[in-house]
Order: structure tokens, then C-alpha cells, then sequence
């Protein structure tokens, strides 16, 4: 015998609940928000908000684009996150560098740990633990501290310098060997001459990973963190066998090159290395000494795989990254202008000579060259969207409700190609950085913007800087740069554009794209 009650007398009554939960849950959103609005941004539908319509692959433009309609601060939300993309210098600057108290965080993506990043300076939390890896890392970049580098990177470039007459149309991989033979000397006490192949090949497949992992948006583990446990024969899971590869390559830069140092100390060798003196060092009360050996791993990380590529060093953690896509960008840019390369070659000539090659000494006279770098960085954005930002507490910005938790990027391509600063922003015009015969402190320094805000600022930019300068001089001074002849004699044509990705490329369509001539 069964029951059968009434279902119509409980609907009002289901309905009246969710009124209620619905009524209770906006005032305390509003009581939290204090009635303001969140930023104005694309149309959300229910549930997934902006899932569907946040922009992709090389999203800088399409968020310059939408700048225009909802101005330089726009909201996305997608379930239940929130995030801002800031499109103009100014707001950059009010909002992550005058309050960075409140905007210096890092957003948490299961992409950290999937790629073995969670020792990463650039990438942590903010707190404590960043602090303290920090300190130790950035002890060893000051503008100070680099100047006791500046041999092994002049010598690094001299090899570079011998690797393009040896075989020119390699340039790309002679880009990548001097940047990586810097920082294995430096932060592990590797030799310039030793064989770097190995280490070369691992750290290819490790920054493979981080220029394709952090793509905002790319994996969906990044809004359902609950899938990332989902294995690779899963349908539509196959990205989890690439973080696999990515993620055994990112141990093995942080583990490879680090027993070589470890051996190298028991023999009383490489003792001047950054892992070799950080190891002699355990902090204070606040320091465990069993967190000190993986602390310095994550020093080496951050330096190897930020001094492979310059986008801002380390994804705004180390100085490579930047290094490599900067000086890539360079030889194309010098192959597209010869007038410019030649201007800079006669203030080479005019300040350094025939009878050696540039120093560091020479940077103060070599205005058009440093305003050359400068238009390099500017003119490709390598790493376009910067690393993200993220609130640690609630916060209002020009009238708009942002909550803790908040994802910030900040637009630097955008700021890098706006006509009302940069005239003609898409074309290569060092000039631009000149006046009267110096460099104007009135225009905008890209390196303002490509190295981080706040802070969260990259602590390899001295670093970084240096050995771009010395790099480009170097090469300067030695070579003419052309565009390669195809089989008909004409000149192999090369358009500039970005890669899509978290780190932007120049995609040479092959190795021999450039000439170079003594």
C-alpha cells in the first residue's frame, strides 16, 4: 500500500525557498559589492558567463578591439571567476603599481602543478614563501650584481658571434645556445665550451610548456580544475600526454643541471655559481631547511627558463625567455631596415671602433643602439598579455565593483601599438626614443611595461637588458644582416607577426630566412 501525496502544494513552497535563497543571496552580494557594478565587457549568458566568447589565440588584439567599445577596463566572467583586461598604460599603472598591495597575487590554475611550475617564483602566490624566494633570487640580479657576469655574457657572445660565421642560417639555434650557455654558467657553474645539447633539447620541450600552458582559456582544466585528474585515453583528454612530456622535461631542468652543480661543489669546483653560493646560505627562523635545496631548484628554473626566450624574464620569472624572442625579433627587423642597421652601424663605428669589439662601457655612447632595443621590445610584444595579476581582497577601481580573486591582464601589446603614444606604432622606428642626439625620457620606455609591474616586477630585467645589449652590439658590429635570396636570386620575403601563445615568436618560415655577411 503506498502513499501518494499531493505534489502541487509543495511547488509553492519549493519556489518560495529559492526566493528566498535567491533574495538573501543578492543582498549579500550586494551589501558586498556595495551596490556597484562589475566593469563593462561582452554579453554573459547563464552560468558559463563568457565561456563561450573570451577571446583566444593572440587575444591582445581582439581585446584592443574591444577596448574601443567598453573602454580600458573589461569584465569577463566565466563561471563564477571573474577577470579584467587593462588596456592603457595609465589604468595599468594606477592599479598595478600604485596598489600592489592589493593586485600582486597570482591566479592558481591546476596548469602550475600539471606543469611542475609550483616552484616558480614568477608564478606563485604572493606571500611569504614568494618573499623568501624572492630575496634570495633577486640578491643575485641587482643592477650591481649583474656587472660580475658581464665576462661570461661577453664571452657568450663572442661564441655566438663565431656560431653565425660557422653557419649563418642557424641563427635561431646560435640565439638559443649563447642565452642558454649564459645561464648555466652563471646560475650553475656550467662551462661555456661543455656540450649543452642535452640541456638544450630538455629545456626546449620545458618552455614548449610554459609558452603553450598558460594560454588563457586554452585547456579547460583552467575553469574545471576538477578534470585534471582525467587521463589521457579519454576522449578529448589527449592534451594531458603533452603535460605529461612537459612535465618530465620541467624536472629535468630543475634537476639535471642542478646535480651537475651539486657534484661540481664536492669538488670543490663552481663555487662562484648562483645555486653553489645559495646553497651555502639557509635563512633565518623563518627559512625550513628542508625547503632550502627545492627553493633553490626553483632560483634555477625560474633563471633557465626565463633567460631562454626574453618576454620578461622568467615568465616574469627568469632572464631568458626574454632574451631569445627579443634578439630573434631584432635580426628581422634589421633585415627589413637596412638604413636603420646601417645607422647604427657608423655609431658603432664612430664610438667603438675597428680595432675591438663593443663593451659594456660603450652603452652611453651608443645612443641609436639602445634606442634600437628599445623599438625591438616594443615593436614585438613577446610576452603580449604579461604573466596575470590577481586580487587577494575585494576592491573598487573607477566606480567598479572587483572582487577578490580577480584575474588581471594587463594589455601590453595594446599599450606597446597605440597610435596616440607611438606614432605609426606598427612601423620599426628607433627614432622615435631620440631627441637631440639622446634618449628622451618623455617617451614611453617599453621596458616600463615588457618586465612586469609592480611587485611582481621581473627581478632579471638587469640582467636581461645586459646581455640583449651586449648581444645586439656584438652582432652589430660584426655582420650585415639580409633578408636569404630563394632560387630565383629575389629576397625571401618575411612578414612580422606574433606567434599565438603565453610567449610571442617571430615564425621564421625556415632556418635560412636571413644572410649574414662581414
Amino acid at each position: 500500500m503506498g502513499f501518494n501525496l499531493p505534489i502541487y502544494p509543495i511547488v509553492p513552497l519549493v519556489l518560495a525557498l529559492f526566493a528566498v535563497l535567491y533574495v538573501r543571496s543578492l543582498s549579500r552580494w550586494r551589501a558586498r559589492s556595495g551596490g556597484r557594478p562589475f566593469p563593462p565587457g561582452p554579453p554573459t549568458l547563464p552560468v558559463v558567463g563568457n565561456l563561450l566568447n573570451t577571446p583566444g589565440d593572440r587575444a591582445w588584439y581582439a581585446f584592443q578591439d574591444l577596448a574601443a567599445q567598453y573602454g580600458d577596463i573589461i569584465h569577463f566572467r566565466t563561471l563564477g571567476q571573474s577577470m579584467i583586461v587593462l588596456g592603457s598604460p595609465e589604468i595599468i599603472n594606477e592599479y598595478l603599481e600604485k596598489r600592489a598591495s592589493n593586485t600582486s597575487d597570482r591566479p592558481q590554475t591546476p596548469i602550475i602543478n600539471l606543469l611542475a611550475q609550483d616552484t616558480n617564483l614568477g608564478l606563485m602566490p604572493y606571500g611569504q614563501r614568494w618573499r623568501r624566494y624572492r630575496r634570495h633570487f633577486w640578491q643575485h640580479f641587482t643592477s650591481r650584481a649583474v656587472e660580475q657576469y658581464q665576462s661570461v655574457t661577453r664571452s657568450a657572445a663572442h661564441q655566438f658571434l663565431a656560431r653565425l660565421i660557422e653557419h649563418p642560417s642557424e641563427f635561431n639555434n646560435h640565439i638559443r645556445y649563447t642565452f642558454l650557455a649564459t645561464v648555466l654558467k652563471v646560475v650553475y657553474g656550467i662551462g661555456l665550451t661543455e656540450d649543452h645539447d642535452a640541456y638544450a633539447s630538455t629545456f626546449e620541450v620545458s618552455a614548449e610548456g610554459v609558452s603553450q600552458g598558460f594560454v588563457p582559456g586554452k585547456y579547460i582544466v583552467e575553469v574545471l580544475p576538477f578534470l585534471k585528474d582525467v587521463p589521457r585515453w579519454v576522449p578529448g583528454f589527449g592534451f594531458q600526454a603533452d603535460f605529461e612530456r612537459w612535465r618530465a622535461a620541467v624536472n629535468d631542468v630543475k634537476n639535471v643541471p642542478f646535480a651537475h652543480a651539486r657534484e661540481a661543489m664536492a669538488r670543490g669546483e663552481g663555487l662562484d655559481s648562483i645555486v653553489a653560493k645559495t646553497l651555502a646560505v639557509v635563512g633565518g627562523d623563518d627559512e625550513p631547511e628542508d625547503d632550502h635545496e627545492e627553493m633553490v631548484k626553483g632560483i634555477g628554473l625560474v633563471s633557465y627558463e626565463g633567460k631562454h626566450d626574453p618576454s620578461r624574464l622568467f615568465p616574469k620569472s627568469g632572464p631568458a625567455l626574454n632574451s631569445f624572442s627579443a634578439l630573434q625579433s631584432f635580426f628581422l627587423a634589421m633585415s627589413q631596415h637596412p638604413d636603420i642597421q646601417k645607422k647604427a652601424q657608423a655609431e658603432l663605428d664612430a664610438a667603438v671602433g675597428s680595432g675591438r669589439m663593443p663593451e659594456f662601457s660603450d652603452s652611453d655612447s651608443l645612443v641609436y643602439v639602445n634606442a634600437v632595443i628599445k623599438e625591438t621590445l616594443r615593436w614585438h610584444t613577446v610576452v603580449p598579455l604579461s604573466v596575470a595579476h590577481a586580487t587577494t581582497a575585494d576592491d573598487e577601481l573607477h566606480g567598479y565593483f572587483i572582487p577578490k580573486g580577480t584575474v588581471i591582464l594587463p594589455n601590453i601589446w595594446a599599450c606597446m601599438h597605440d597610435p596616440t603614444v607611438y606614432e605609426d606604432p606598427d612601423a620599426f622606428r628607433p627614432e622615435r626614443f631620440i631627441r637631440d642626439g639622446k634618449l628622451d625620457p618623455a617617451v614611453q620606455d617599453p621596458t616600463s611595461f615588457v618586465f612586469g609591474f609592480g611587485r611582481r616586477i621581473c627581478p632579471g630585467r638587469h640582467f636581461a637588458t645586459a646581455s640583449l645589449f651586449i648581444n645586439v652590439a656584438s652582432v652589430l658590429h660584426a655582420f650585415d644582416i639580409t633578408p636569404a635570396l630563394d632560387a630565383d636570386g629575389r629576397p625571401v620575403a618575411i612578414k612580422h607577426t606574433q606567434t599565438p601563445g603565453f610567449i610571442s615568436f617571430v615564425p621564421f618560415p625556415s632556418q635560412k630566412s636571413l644572410d649574414l655577411c662581414r
